[in-house]
């Protein structure tokens, strides 16, 4: 088994349930494992593997997406990255809401979730 990463990508998005989180925007960290099976013993072209370049720019697109729950964003990725990249056997995307409006809150919120091709 393969595994790519994509580990911390920063962005400013406007998810969340409260109207000043939509209007101000917070800043998010995203982390993504991306596991396949390679058909070939030795990988010397980019269609062999994944192409990180083009899970990041799927991401950055639907990061520009208002969602109010981190959950459905974090689904709907996955989902996406696996009928996207066929040779994808799973997923596992991280995101963490860096500035939560939570009153004396200090650290990160998130949400992570794996899902396999078989729950496609």
């Amino acid at each position: 088994m393969l595994t790519i990463h994509l580990n911390n990508l920063l962005f400013h998005a406007h998810h969340g349930l409260y109207a000043e989180e939509q209007l101000l925007g917070n800043d998010f960290e995203v982390s993504i494992t991306i596991q396949h099976r390679p058909i070939t013993t030795q990988i010397i072209a980019l269609d062999q593997t994944i192409n990180y370049a083009a899970v990041y720019d799927m991401v950055k697109k639907r990061m520009n997406i208002p969602t109010p729950l981190l959950e459905t964003l974090a689904q709907e990725l996955c989902q996406s990255i696996l009928k996207n990249f066929r040779q994808a056997e799973s997923v596992f995307f991280s995101i963490k809401k860096l500035n939560p409006p939570i009153t004396q809150f200090q650290g990160s919120v998130g949400v992570s979730f794996e899902m396999n091709r078989n729950q496609l």
